[in-house]
């Protein structure tokens, strides 16, 4: 792991190489709209609302424009679970089966391993995600939704499809980004006996404040039109939407969300504001403020995986998202124990704990706004870098 430690520079300067990064995306129809805020020790340093929330009607992005999450509920769900270990309804240890029995997935071998609460939560439990697999591969051949589209599905059904796929590796011994979360999500719900959303507005959402989050949209007039990378510009999703994606592509169905008989998905379902994800990870940054407690929050951030890859170079995974082992490789300014991690409808964030940074970059464009040159160029012109 590097030891290098490097600053970000918050100089006279700073806000306005943010400024400059955010305008190109904006003006080359890169990112069609994006609201930002950058903290550090809680003060928030730069705030901007930027683009167009619709193209079509020019309505500007406000400050409380609401987006959908996509993987930023996976810190949201983590968060919660980690509070029902906190108060013992749960254990990490756990086998998943203890709450879901018919949760049996099998490997290959026909042998059927034992998968903990913690392999879900660390991705390790052998699982997939459909997009990250061929077009032919298992989870497609078996109609398993990655929590983005297939509206009015529901999670017994999903549960079943993604037990008929033989698992990929036995749990905890490799990682693979996939669809745990919405395992874990159910659950949580069987342990409690209430439902995923009634549990997380419960554990995080209304003792932080968070209250334009959540699994439906509460104000749909501010609800961000979604957008997809397209050849030269973003393009305005359809009702049904492929964003290719590496090898493979990423299925989207924008209206799966006003589809009461949708599962909630643990890892994507959540939609909100840029503000509450601020508030989540600065009560995550700053030791849990009340929600969990101080020695868990650390666990929850710091790197539970050793001698396991991820499919990320340099970095690692605790309890929910990623955490940084080696900034040289991982081609980044940020410093070692940064975790992070973004959503595919348009989003990233990270919180650097050796500066007090925190970072929130939500946009209504799938997949520019959550990898590539809009999300390096913010955060390398926050760490004074070259755009």
């Amino acid at each position: 792991m590097s030891d290098v430690t490097v600053s970000a520079s918050f100089d006279d300067d700073f806000g306005a190489r943010v400024d400059e990064i955010v305008d190109r995306a904006v003006t080359e129809q890169r990112i069609v709209g994006a609201m930002i805020l950058v903290a550090r020790r809680g003060e928030v340093l730069y705030s901007r609302a930027a683009g167009l929330a619709d193209r079509d009607t020019k309505t500007p992005v406000a400050a409380d424009a609401i987006f959908r999450l996509a993987s930023v509920t996976k810190p949201i769900v983590a968060t919660a679970a980690i509070a029902l270990a906190d108060g013992g309804t749960i254990c990490l240890d756990d086998p998943v089966t203890r709450f879901i029995p018919e949760f049996r997935p099998k490997l290959a071998d026909g042998s059927e391993p034992v998968i903990t609460i913690k392999h879900l939560l660390t991705h390790t439990a052998g699982l997939s995600y459909g997009f990250r697999q061929p077009a032919d591969g298992p989870y497609h051949q078996a109609g398993v939704s990655d929590g983005l589209d297939q509206p009015g599905l529901s999670m017994a059904e999903n549960l079943s499809r993604i037990v008929s796929v033989p698992l990929s590796y036995r749990p905890g011994s490799g990682w693979s980004y996939s669809v745990a979360m919405d395992v874990l999500g159910e659950a949580m719900a069987r342990a409690t006996g209430a439902s995923l959303p009634e549990l997380v507005d419960r554990l995080v959402v209304e003792p932080l404040g968070m209250q334009d989050t959540a699994f439906t949209v509460r104000d749909r007039s501010r609800l961000v039109t979604p957008y997809a990378d397209g050849p030269g510009k973003a393009v305005a999703m359809g009702e049904h939407h492929r964003v290719p994606f590496g090898d493979a592509a990423i299925s989207f169905t924008p209206g799966r969300v006003f589809v009461p008989a949708s599962f909630a998905s643990g890892g994507t379902g959540m939609n909100g504001t840029a503000g509450d994800v601020l508030k989540l990870l600065e009560a995550l940054r700053s030791g849990g403020r009340s929600i969990i407690r101080p020695e868990t929050a650390v666990a929850m951030t710091t790197d539970t995986i050793a001698g396991i890859e991820t499919s990320l170079p340099g970095w690692g995974w605790g309890l929910g998202f990623g955490v940084l082992r080696d900034p040289r490789a991982a081609a980044t300014p940020q410093n070692a124990g940064t975790w992070r991690w973004g959503g595919v409808y348009g989003h990233s964030w990270f919180v650097d704990p050796a500066l007090d940074l925190t970072v929130v970059a939500l946009t209504n464009t799938a997949i520019a706004g959550m990898t590539g040159a809009f999300p390096d160029a913010l955060r390398n012109a926050i760490y004074g870098r070259q755009a």
